[in-house]
């Protein structure tokens, strides 16, 4: 299967779990958010034991279900597969830069990153917050980012973030949001990097 194919697989698997969730909140059976995090566990083990979808989203499911299964309503299971639905559905690439950074952001909070906004003050000099490369963070700045977008939406200066822990796993959020990440060199800096978003190139026929 090409990556094209898996990612609509991937795509549909969480389509047809968000319409399952939706119909069992109008039928009343899901009323609270720890009801629907059940639920959706419950959805995922069944379609994990009776083989539901193809064999290449099988790490999705597994995935999805230890998050369930560990973290409870903390694992926001139904944000999860929203994100999976949008990224893999194209629907995401259509938002501007912003949105499409603001969503990353959130989407690594919501699976464990400490996310923080730093000032002039936090970011660098005698009273700069001190980063553990053992913790998965991601630390903007916050001049950068006023001076990052323009009023549509749209990035127009490089922004400067630091990050530690698992980067890896960062990029691939990012990169599913249409943004990717570049070591930066920078005196006095540690775990400095640029996010920049991913340009479409134009349609030419």
């Amino acid at each position: 299967m090409n990556t094209d194919s898996l990612t609509l697989q991937s795509g549909h698997l969480a389509w047809c779990a968000l319409v399952a969730l939706h119909l069992s909140r109008q039928d009343g059976t899901v009323n609270s958010d720890a009801q629907a995090s059940l639920f959706l566990t419950r959805w995922l083990a069944t379609a994990q034991k009776q083989r539901l979808f193809p064999r290449e989203v099988a790490p999705d499911i597994e995935w999805l279900l230890k998050k369930g299964r560990t973290l409870g309503v903390n694992a926001k299971l139904g944000n999860k597969l929203d994100y999976l639905w949008r990224s893999c559905t194209g629907e995401l690439s259509a938002q501007n830069d912003m949105f499409r950074l603001t969503y990353a952001l959130e989407t690594a909070r919501d699976t464990g990153w400490v996310y923080r906004v730093l000032s002039d003050k936090e970011w660098t000099g005698r009273h700069a917050i001190t980063l553990s490369a053992d913790v998965s963070g991601v630390y903007l700045s916050r001049s950068s980012l006023e001076c990052a977008f323009n009023e549509e939406g749209g990035q127009i200066m490089p922004l400067m973030v630091r990050l530690t822990g698992n980067i890896a796993g960062f990029e691939t959020v990012i990169n599913r949001c249409g943004w990717r990440s570049e070591a930066s060199a920078c005196d006095g800096l540690t775990h400095l990097y640029t996010l920049t978003a991913v340009k479409s190139e134009p349609d030419v026929t």
